[in-house]
This record gives C-alpha cells, sequence and structure tokens, in this order.
C-alpha cells in the first residue's frame, strides 16, 4: 500500500501547482518544488512495490542490483518528466519575457525581481491599471496633485475597476510618498492606489554607459533607469488587469477620463492595435492590453541601454509593420493602424521641473483643451446667503445655477453656505462637491451638510435653529440620500467646524430628484 508520507506529498504537491497556476506568478520556485515532489511520489511509490514484491529467494546482491537499476532509470525519467511539466506549465502560466538574458546581474539574487509592496490591497481583476512611477525632483513634487486628479470625479463603481500603482523609483522618495498618501487614506485602505518599488537588486551598474545621440553621461544614465523603471512597472501590472496605462507622476487627468477611454476602448476592440494614445505627449497616456506587456517589456529590456523609451515604442511599430522596401509615407501609414490615437487628449503635462536635475521642461499636449472647471443642474429656485467672501466673479448664484463655480476666500469655524428654498421641497439626495481638476486642494474640510424640516419630528435631533445633520464633506465631497421622515425640506446649510488653511472652492451643487410645487 501507499504510504502516508507519498499521498501527503503527493496531495500537499498537487495544491502547490493549483495555487501556482491559478493565482501565484511571482517566481519558478513553487514550479520546480512540485515537479520534485511529483518525482519523489513517482520514484517512492515504485520503489515501494519493488519492496513489497521482493520475495525471500532473492539475493541481497540482486536486490541491491534491482533497487540501483531502478534508481537510474527513474533518474531519467525524472528529468524527462521535469521537461514535460515544465513546458506544459509555460503554456498554463502568463509568458514573461526572460528579463536575466538583458540583465544577467539578476542571476545573483533570487528576488531580484520581486517588487516589494509597501502599501495597499493587491487588488486585481480590474479593467484599467495606471501605472504611476515617481522620482525625487529637486524643486518640486507633483505627486499628490496627479493622484487627486486621478481620483477626483471617479464614480463608486469605476473606483472598483480601477488601480492606481505608484511606482517608488528612488529610495530616498519613500518617505516623501508615505506623507503625501497620508491625505488618501481612504484610497490606499480600499485598494484603489497601492505603492510598490523594486528590489534593490533590480538595477544594474549605469555608471558607464555608453554616451549616444550627443547625450551627456547624466542624461545617458537617468533616460536608461527610466526604460528600467517602466519595465518593471509594466511586468507588475500584467497580471492585475484587462489594460494597462502608463503615466507620469507629473499630470493632469480631464474629467470623465475613465469613462471616455473605456468607450474608445469598446470602439476599436475588433480592429488590431498595439496601443491606444490617450496624450500625444512621451510616453504619457499610452494603453497596452496586459497580455502584449511581455513582448513589449522584453523589446525595452532589449534595447535600455540605447535609446529613450518612447523612441523604442515607435521602433516596435517599425518592426512589426514597417516594409524596408517601401518609403517612409507606406511605413507612418502601417504604423498609424498599430497607434489608434484619441481626441482631446485625456492627460496633461504640468510638470515644469524634469526628474533630471536641471531640466526645465515646458511640454503641453495642444490636444488636451480645456478643462471642465464645474458642472452645473438645474435645481430649484431658491435664496442663497453665505458667510464666505467670494473671489472675483465666482459667486455662489453662478455656482448654483450651473454657470459658474464658486470660489471663497479662506474659511472660518462657523462660515456656512444657506440655501433656502422658495417653496419647500422634498428631496431625495445631495451631492455637494467641493475643488475641481485644477484646483483640487481647495476643498470643504470638517464641513457638514444640514437640513431644515419643515415640521417637527420625532426621528432627528435638531440643533437650536432647528437644523439636522445628514452628511459631511469625505475627500472633498458631501453625497446621500435624504430620509424621507424629514418630509419636506424648507432649506440645506453647509456648515463649517473649524479654521482652514485654504480657500474654499465649490463646482458642482446638486438636489436629486426633487418634487417641484
Amino acid at each position: 500500500m501507499t504510504s502516508v508520507f507519498q499521498i501527503t506529498c503527493h496531495f500537499s504537491c498537487i495544491r502547490s501547482m493549483r495555487g501556482y497556476c491559478g493565482q501565484n506568478n511571482e517566481g519558478r520556485s513553487y514550479q520546480k518544488n512540485c515537479l520534485k515532489c511529483l518525482v519523489n511520489f513517482k520514484t517512492a511509490a515504485l520503489l515501494h512495490r519493488i519492496t513489497q514484491s521482493a520475495t525471500p529467494q532473492v539475493s541481497p546482491s540482486t536486490f541491491l542490483a534491482v533497487i540501483f537499476v531502478s534508481i537510474q532509470l527513474f533518474s531519467i525519467l525524472s528529468a524527462f518528466l521535469a521537461i514535460l511539466e515544465e513546458r506544459v506549465l509555460r503554456r498554463l502560466l502568463p509568458s514573461q519575457p526572460d528579463a536575466h538574458i538583458y540583465l544577467p546581474h539578476l542571476k545573483e539574487h533570487e528576488d531580484s525581481l520581486k517588487p516589494i509592496v509597501h502599501l495597499g490591497q493587491r487588488r486585481s481583476g480590474v479593467s484599467l491599471v495606471l501605472g504611476v512611477p515617481t522620482v525625487h525632483r529637486q524643486k518640486q513634487s507633483y505627486l499628490v496633485n496627479t493622484l487627486q486628479s486621478l481620483l477626483f470625479d471617479l464614480s463608486t463603481a469605476e473606483r472598483k475597476d480601477i488601480v492606481i500603482v505608484v511606482f517608488i523609483a528612488e529610495l530616498t522618495v519613500q518617505v516623501t510618498v508615505y506623507f503625501t498618501l497620508c491625505s488618501l487614506p481612504d484610497a490606499v485602505s480600499a485598494g484603489v492606489i497601492e505603492v510598490i518599488s523594486p528590489s534593490p537588486h533590480y538595477y544594474p551598474d549605469l555608471s558607464n554607459l555608453k554616451e549616444t545621440f550627443g547625450d551627456p553621461k547624466e542624461r545617458v544614465r537617468w533616460r536608461t533607469k527610466q526604460n528600467l523603471d517602466y519595465s518593471f512597472l509594466m511586468l507588475y501590472a500584467q497580471s492585475k488587469g484587462t489594460y494597462y496605462v502608463q503615466l507620469e507622476d507629473d499630470i493632469i487627468a480631464k474629467q470623465g477620463f475613465f469613462e471616455s477611454m473605456k468607450k474608445f476602448i469598446a470602439y476599436v476592440l475588433s480592429e488590431e492595435w498595439l496601443f491606444l494614445e490617450f496624450s500625444q505627449l512621451g510616453f504619457i497616456g499610452k494603453l497596452f492590453r496586459t497580455s502584449d506587456l511581455p513582448m513589449i517589456v522584453e523589446f525595452f529590456l532589449m534595447f535600455h541601454k540605447d535609446k529613450p523609451i518612447d523612441w523604442l515604442l515607435d521602433h516596435i511599430l517599425w518592426v512589426k509593420v514597417c516594409n524596408p522596401e517601401k518609403d517612409s509615407k507606406h511605413c507612418h501609414n502601417e504604423k498609424a493602424r498599430l497607434k489608434r490615437t484619441y481626441k482631446p487628449s485625456l492627460f496633461q503635462h504640468v510638470g515644469l521641473h524634469s526628474s533630471l536635475p536641471g531640466k526645465i521642461q515646458n511640454l503641453k499636449d495642444k490636444d488636451f483643451g480645456n478643462q471642465v472647471l464645474f458642472k452645473g443642474h438645474n435645481n430649484p429656485l431658491a435664496e442663497l446667503r453665505s458667510s464666505l467672501e467670494k473671489y472675483l466673479s465666482h459667486t455662489l448664484e453662478r455656482a448654483y445655477n450651473g454657470v459658474d463655480f464658486f470660489w471663497g476666500l479662506t474659511p472660518k469655524r462657523g462660515d456656512y453656505i444657506l440655501i433656502t428654498f422658495i417653496t419647500p421641497q422634498a428631496v431625495k439626495g445631495y451631492l455637494f462637491r467641493s475643488g475641481n481638476i485644477e484646483t483640487n486642494g481647495d476643498r470643504f474640510y470638517n464641513t457638514t451638510v444640514e437640513v431644515l424640516p419643515t415640521r417637527e419630528l420625532a426621528c432627528c435631533k435638531p440643533s437650536s435653529d432647528g437644523f439636522v445633520q445628514i452628511g459631511s464633506f469625505k475627500n472633498g465631497m458631501a453625497e446621500g440620500e435624504v430620509d424621507g421622515a424629514l418630509g419636506e425640506i424648507a432649506a440645506m446649510r453647509l456648515l463649517v467646524h473649524s479654521d482652514s488653511d485654504v480657500w474654499v472652492l465649490l463646482s458642482e451643487v446638486n438636489h436629486i430628484h426633487i418634487t417641484y410645487k
């Protein structure tokens, strides 16, 4: 009979195999252990049968010879089995470029390609994975504005279908990134944002690179490391979603970018393309199928020391479709088939100070157009009052009527915005959005939403002036339903409970499903 040890080994191996093939893609150590376990099980089972079938009449020397030959045969069998199962696993597992060919130093450490996940919930299975590499900048960091811009108007459903991977490309910026993300705790805890960095053994020696294209040594080092940063980030993103979008840490997104991208993907889904372009600048806003990333990364790694990454991407197109025997116009047209461009651009470069020390870049995407700075709704007639001092022509009345945003000077404790309906309304829901895509920091902080019912209520304890609190601002937005037990509402109020350090901008006011009198 098969021993308990053999059965345990066999089923442990099967569980390991299933776990590796179904979920784990961090390395091949699982695969090797599993193959070894299977071979050991088969060998042990055969030897067990031999010992059970051996009779007392067999001499010790003959028995030992049988054992020796069996071991030799099964050594050959195990090698064959390992090759066979290796090929089977290669078909089952996502393909990966062999980075060791182009970065041979990686062989010195087993975990050289294993990412370090600092923050996040390891979310996967989403539609869009956004990659945001960040490095130290001598003058100014744009990371927090970039992330706030990406998160600004995502709906609840969209937040569940996206993951933003912040890649810390330099150890010196880890503390800065942690401090920055303290302002976005909900996005991190919900799994919308992840923070990773590469193994300390990932980068090769970049001190002796060949200078090309007239670039000084420091610039060659900078662009080479950038190629390696993008490659690592792409490999990490491969298993997390259907599409990968390459961004940078000094951009802003156009309002509604998520919906626009998904609609364009659906429009070209049945067509042949290598990437979709949502920005005209460099490598920003390029969307790839994650299934194509291994091939793309292998090309980048192959030439990571030779050219900038946007040039390499263009060379992939050339290799795929350009005929050397035809003219440049034919090549341009063929490449355009694999590079589908969406207009207007959805991402704009805003960084003035490059991550390359001393470099100033005034790059702007001319197809980005103007941002949507407010969103108007058909609200009921109301009398409007506020203790906040307006800035220029950005009045509360214009914001309420949907023709502008309200911009007020620094709020203090006790400041308010009061909306008194001309006729009491049966308000079913509300939405107040503070800040906008360009001035995202000017928000309401520690501010509540209150309503004034038209009658006394047994369900709620009102304040001294009759208002009942129904919500508050969170990450710049207050949104919710109004309990029907409150009845008709005479007024709504936004009440500030602590002094602010910044101005406040109200970009959207919406009273949902109102019954008009």
